[in-house]
């Protein structure tokens, strides 16, 4: 299908309506003391709210985004719009970011420059890459998914398609969360157009848990960090259940009230990072991300994913015996919620050729470590080249 242009440009009688709405909230009531411990913080969220009418600035994100290429074309039956920052090094290696839920390319805003174009930053040139951000069908401004049945399976197709389509028929794939899963499917099915595959988050579990030799391996650090993990998980995994099951029940609070929307997504971008809410990331970003998500009316085609893919039995969570034969890179964060052990790693992808730890960052973790995100995907690149 053909490319078509696109740029941002979200109407005044938008900006408009969403400042009403959110100087008309209805508030709900509170428990005293319980901070963040029954969702979202009260006090946090009514401070956030402010911050959004009277200070943040969408069209300063609209200039963010249109200083670069964009596109939309179809793919696997559904529309997908995509940045594709080329680099001024014509050797420069073709390199796709996929963003997870509550993500979008916002995430990425702080890192495609330095990938692009490291000569700019004091880099070596040699480790420019040609960087593709799409977002997901159903995810911000691919907009909303117009059939049912579109998983994970479906969202790695696609994106394979669209990077054939611009042109680059090798390349590297990186994810994290949705783009984690979205990147093994890659790495597995479509393994002759990829030249290595990235991960800042690893699905590798044992297929049992419980058998006697599933734990052999696993060092007493990697052991701390995977219990530290399951106990945020388990308390913190109900948004998953709701959006896997019934997400059209949701998206009325999510599409009706920007506030709704806000407070879904804040408790996940506290819950998720390493240093806390306010320490990992400003308020300028994470407003720019719930703000993409309420001008592009995607909230509920997004939370649309985990029910197509539990249907599907191609979820995060679901049972996976695949093998990964392609080079592979990992960088685990402290904050992340999945902390995979390198010998069940190991298992699954057998051709591991990078492994870093860093000791700063969580779950999105471009947002909160952009530095160290970028020079992990270098060295991972040098890696590939040297091989």
């Amino acid at each position: 299908m053909p490319i078509e242009t696109f740029s941002v440009s979200v109407p005044e009688s938008d900006l408009d309506d969403v400042a009403t709405r959110l100087a008309n909230v209805r508030w709900p009531d509170e428990l005293p003391g319980t901070n963040w411990s029954y969702g979202a913080d009260l006090a946090t969220v009514k401070e956030w709210v402010t911050y959004w009418r009277e200070t943040f600035d969408w069209r300063a994100v609209e200039a963010r985004f249109n200083a670069y290429e964009q596109g939309t074309t179809q793919v696997q039956g559904e529309q997908i719009h995509f940045v594709h920052a080329r680099s001024p090094e014509p050797n420069a290696t073709p390199l796709v970011i996929t963003h997870g839920w509550p993500g979008s390319v916002v995430e990425f805003l702080d890192v495609i420059e330095p990938l692009r174009n490291p000569a700019a930053f004091g880099g070596n040139p040699a480790d420019a890459f040609h960087v593709v951000c799409p977002h997901i069908p159903g995810y911000g401004f691919s907009g909303p998914t117009r059939n049912p049945g579109f998983h994970s399976h479906s969202a790695a197709a696609a994106i394979d398609d669209l990077m054939i389509e611009l042109g680059y028929l090798r390349y590297v794939a990186q994810g994290g969360d949705w783009g984690a899963v979205i990147t093994r499917r890659l790495a597995e099915a479509h393994a002759d157009h990829l030249i290595g595959a990235h991960f800042n988050m690893l699905f590798a579990f044992p297929e049992d848990m419980t058998a006697g030799d599933a734990w052999e391996g696993v060092t007493p650090k990697e052991l701390e960090a995977f219990t530290s993990a399951t106990s945020r998980i388990t308390d913190g995994t109900g948004y998953s259940d709701i959006q896997g099951s019934k997400p059209q029940t949701l998206a009325y609070g999510m599409h009706d009230s920007p506030v709704a929307l806000l407070s879904w997504q804040l408790e996940k971008f506290e819950a998720w990072s390493h240093a806390g809410l306010d320490k990992a990331y400003s308020k300028d970003q994470v407003l720019a991300n719930v703000a993409l998500y309420w001008f592009t009316n995607t909230a509920n085609s997004a939370s649309r994913l985990y029910c197509e893919s539990k249907r599907a039995g191609t979820y995060a969570a679901d049972p996976w015996s695949g093998q990964v034969e392609i080079p592979v890179g990992y960088c685990s964060y402290p904050g992340e919620l999945m902390q995979t052990p390198r010998v069940w790693a190991d298992k699954r992808y057998s051709n591991i050729v990078h492994w870093t730890e860093s000791d700063r960052g969580g779950h999105f973790a471009a947002f909160e470590n952009p530095e160290f995100f970028v020079e992990d995907l270098r060295a991972f690149g040098r890696t590939l080249r040297s091989g």
